[in-house]
Order: C-alpha cells, then sequence, then structure tokens
C-alpha cells in the first residue's frame, strides 16, 4: 500500500467534507447569524461532539484499532470476528445508557457547561431543548467509528472519510428548507444532527457486510478482546477527555464574554480544522493501522522511518496552512460567512481568534501525528501523563490571556498548548528510542522557511486591505479568494522545486 496515495485519498475524501462543512456553516450563518440562538446551539452540539471525540473518535479508536490489527495479523478470522461482536455490544449498550441519562439530565449538564447562560432569559432553556435531541447522536457516531476502525485497518480508508458529508448535508438540508417548520426555527439543526447521525452509520453497514465483518449483538463481558480494549480505555477515556475538558473550559470562560463569543471561537475553529482534518486527521487515521502492523511485526526501524515521514509531510503542509491562514483571516471570513446576519463586526471579531489558532495550528496537527507512537504500541498512559501537564499549562494561559485579549485569548492558549503537548510527545518518543530522526532535518526546515517566506510575500500583495474585502461581492470576493489562494500555492510549491523537493521524496509504502 502506497502511504502517499492514501493520505492523498483521504485527504481528498476530507476536503469534500470540509467544503461542505464551510457550505454548512456559511447557510447557518445566513439563516441565524450569530448571537442568541447560535451559541445555544453551538453549545448543545458541542457537548455530544465532545463526547464522540472522547469515546468514539478518540478512546476507542486508539483503545480498538491497535488491538484489532493484532488479532488481524496473529489470530485466525473466527476470534476477529467474535472481537468485533462482543465489543460492538458492549459499546453500543454502555452509550445508550449514557445516552438516556444525558437526555435526563440535560439541565445540569448545561449548567456545568455554559454557566453564563442562566442569566440571559431563555436561554438556558433553549439550550437545554436543544442538547436533549442532540445527546444520542453519542451513540449512533460511535458505532460509526467502530465500523471505520475496521475499515481503516483493511485499508479501506476513503468510505470512512466520505462518511462525515452525510452530516454535513443534514445540516444544509434541514438549515435551508427545514427550519420554517420549527419553533424556534434553530431546532431545526438539532434534528439535523440526529438524523446526520443515523445516516452516516447506515452508509457504513454494506462496506462491513463485503468484509464479513458486520456486528452481531452478542454481549459477552468474559471475552478477553474485550477486557483488552476496555483497560485500554480507560487512560484512554481520561487522556482523551484531558484536551476536551480544556476546549470545555474555553466554553465556560466565553459563556461570560460578550455575547457571540461563543460563535465567534467556533467559526474560527471551523477554519483552523480546515487544514487541521485534512492533514492531522488524515495522517492519523493512516498512521495508527500501519504503525500497529509493525508493531505486531516487530519492525522498530520501519516503525522510526514511519513517523519520521509523517513528522516531514506535517511540517511541509501545515507550516504554510498555519501562515496562510493567519495572513488571509479576513479574505476566508468574509467569503465564507459574510453574508445575511453575519455582519462586518462579526468577521472582524472572527478574525481575531483565527489568528489566534494559526499560531498553534502546527502544534495541534503533529499531537495527531506523534500520539499515534505512543498508542500503536498500546502505551497510552504515557500520551495521558503529557496531557495533563498539558492541561495545567493551557489553563495558566487562559487566565493570562482572557483579560488582555478576550476570546481569542482563549485560542491563543489552545494553541500553545497543543504546541507544547506535540514537545512532549516528540520528547518522550525520543527519550526511549521509539523515534530516531533520519539525517537531512536541518537542511529540510531551512529550505521550507525560505519557500514560505515567498508564500507570505507573494500573499500579502495579492490579498490587499482587509477593508477592501469587507466591501466586495459575493462573487468578487470568491473569486478573488480562490486566486490568491492558488497563486500562494503555485509559488510555495515552485520554491520548493527549486530547492530541490521532488514528490518521489515523500512516497512510502507500508
Amino acid at each position: 500500500m502506497n502511504l502517499l496515495r492514501a493520505l492523498a485519498t483521504v485527504s481528498g475524501m476530507t476536503l469534500v467534507s470540509r467544503i461542505l462543512g464551510f457550505i454548512r456553516d456559511l447557510v447557518i450563518a445566513r439563516v441565524f447569524g450569530a448571537g442568541f440562538a447560535t451559541d445555544a446551539f453551538f453549545v448543545a452540539f458541542k457537548i455530544p461532539n465532545l463526547l464522540r471525540r472522547l469515546f468514539a473518535e478518540g478512546a476507542f479508536s486508539q483503545a480498538f484499532v491497535p488491538i484489532f490489527a493484532e488479532y488481524k495479523s496473529r489470530r485466525g478470522e473466527l476470534e476477529t470476528r467474535l472481537l468485533v461482536d462482543h465489543v460492538a455490544a458492549t459499546l453500543a449498550l454502555a452509550l445508550f445508557v449514557v445516552a438516556m441519562i444525558g437526555v435526563l439530565v440535560a439541565p445540569l449538564i448545561i449548567y456545568v457547561s455554559a454557566p453564563g447562560f442562566a442569566a440571559v432569559p431563555g436561554k438556558f432553556e433553549l439550550t437545554v431543548s436543544l442538547l436533549r435531541v442532540t445527546f444520542p447522536y453519542i451513540l449512533f457516531i460511535s458505532l460509526v467509528a467502530l465500523a471505520g476502525g475496521i475499515l481503516n485497518t483493511y485499508s479501506r480508508f476513503s468510505v470512512p472519510a466520505i462518511t462525515p458529508v452525510l452530516l454535513n448535508l443534514s445540516f444544509i438540508g434541514f438549515a435551508l428548507w427545514g427550519a420554517p417548520y420549527f419553533d424556534p426555527p434553530v431546532k431545526a439543526l438539532a434534528w439535523a444532527v440526529f438524523a446526520g447521525g443515523v445516516a452516516q452509520l447506515l452508509f457504513q453497514a454494506p462496506f462491513l457486510l463485503r468484509l464479513r465483518l458486520m456486528p452481531r449483538f452478542r454481549l459477552d463481558l468474559k471475552d478477553e478482546g474485550v477486557w483488552r480494549v476496555m483497560r485500554q480505555m480507560g487512560p484512554a477515556v481520561f487522556g482523551v477527555s484531558i484536551g476536551q475538558v480544556s476546549l470545555l473550559i474555553n466554553v465556560i470562560f466565553a459563556s461570560f464574554l460578550v455575547t457571540g463569543s461563543v460563535s465567534w471561537l467556533y467559526y474560527a475553529d471551523r477554519l483552523m480544522e480546515f487544514p487541521a482534518g485534512m492533514l492531522g486527521a488524515a495522517l492519523g487515521t493512516i498512521l495508527l493501522p500501519s504503525l500497529s502492523r509493525y508493531h505486531a511485526a516487530r519492525s522498530p526501524r520501519e516503525y522510526s522511518e514511519l513517523l519520521d515521514w509523517g513528522l516531514r509531510l506535517t511540517l511541509l503542509l501545515a507550516a504554510p496552512a498555519a501562515a496562510a491562514l493567519a495572513l488571509l483571516a479576513v479574505p476566508l471570513v468574509t467569503t465564507l460567512f459574510h453574508y445575511g446576519a453575519f455582519a462586518a463586526a462579526d468577521v472582524l471579531a472572527t478574525r481575531r481568534a483565527v489568528v489566534a489558532y494559526s499560531v498553534g495550528l502546527i502544534g495541534l496537527i503533529m499531537v495527531k501525528v506523534l500520539a499515534p507512537g505512543f498508542y500503536a504500541r498500546q502505551d497510552i498512559r504515557t500520551p495521558v501523563r503529557m496531557a495533563l501537564a498539558t492541561l495545567a499549562v493551557t489553563q495558566a494561559m487562559n487566565f493570562v490571556f482572557i483579560w488582555p485579549l478576550q476570546y481569542a485569548g482563549l485560542a491563543l492558549a489552545i494553541g500553545l498548548g497543543a504546541c507544547f503537548n506535540a514537545a512532549l510527545l516528540l520528547g518522550g518518543l525520543r527519550r526511549r528510542g521509539i523515534y530516531v530522526p533520519q539525517p537531512g532535518w536541518p537542511v529540510f526546515v531551512f529550505k521550507l522557511a525560505i519557500a514560505i517566506y515567498a508564500m507570505v510575500a507573494v500573499l500579502w500583495l495579492a490579498a490587499g486591505s482587509d477593508a477592501s474585502w469587507l466591501v466586495m461581492g459575493a462573487g468578487r470576493r470568491a473569486v478573488h479568494l480562490a486566486g490568491v489562494v492558488v497563486l500562494g500555492a503555485a509559488t510555495y510549491f515552485a520554491a520548493l522545486w527549486l530547492l530541490g523537493f521532488r514528490m518521489a521524496d515523500f512516497s512510502r509504502r507500508a
């Protein structure tokens, strides 16, 4: 399997999903703006989304994929099928209980996660009603993550990568055509979450059937594999929750700030997630099963070389993305969101958060590459300890930055905290001899810096003033932004080519 081709496939599918995600956010911004109703919905969606990352894509994948890869490599087909059945049954039962509890105690959850809403008449009650609709999403999306882990281990990367498109389509459909049938209209977005979760689960079922790995409900809590996954999930849940708790604390801080702060952070986060998803999530997706296979095959040299490949690709693509995100913050926000109720003041407010997030973009992506270096070895406790230190540092920075920078300070703390976490992970891999850097890093970094400098100069000249973007028509903004992005990318990759970089240098098979 060509990993560069697999990365291109996953990134391409993720690009489609991200584009639809931006269309989704454009539609939401145009229909609902940024204020009372969107603050309530984004909090109600953030909580099940947090649990999705906690139980599904985060902790569960980290615990399940390495063990499933081991079963696939070293055990027979029958034992592998039984593992899938038993894990799926246990996961479904546990999360059904979690979903029911979440619906029942929704007021308490909102009071803890966004206490500032209680001071605004009607905002607290609206958020509670939205949460009761969105909370069952955690059950559906966790089973989707199980299916995705199986498919990724069998190198069917494209199916899990394209699956999130269905959630975005659900959002767009409900926002455009469903809102008039709900009172208040923002409830349409909550039901879009519920319907999107069901659609994603149904979409992946045929692909599991082809692999003859469609889970059957066979509960066996005595199964050795189930207990191994559960033992790994304990520290994995704790580790992933540390990062998510940091994001939740940000929401708590933002709920006390000026109205719109939660929404501005949300829209900025959506922009930051575009490169983070296309590169960080895509690399993490293909690295974890590949590293797990190398670990099962006891191939430490290939293990280290694969990590080195992932880190070089991260810097090659994430560093220019971070620079461009900061420089083109206003062009991006105006082109994507400056319509209808999303005013010029919202554009400028969102820009501050975008610039703050861009500072830590490389760290956010590097964590996605470095953490699998531990997870694939079924070592989850080490990253957990590092995540605890990161949480403490991030919250200390929150208290320092929130006073002068307000909500932008919260975004800056998250990014710098991710850089701190990446440094800890890299140091841990180096000290244990798991990762040994390949020759040529100083020259590699120096050439990247030259190419990025050339790109930044071209982008600065081509973009023009921020004020001009606020008065452009929608069509002109889109064409101008596309031209600027293409010109910047062409400059960057042309500079790399002149400096001796070739695509073949980054091709790798696993």
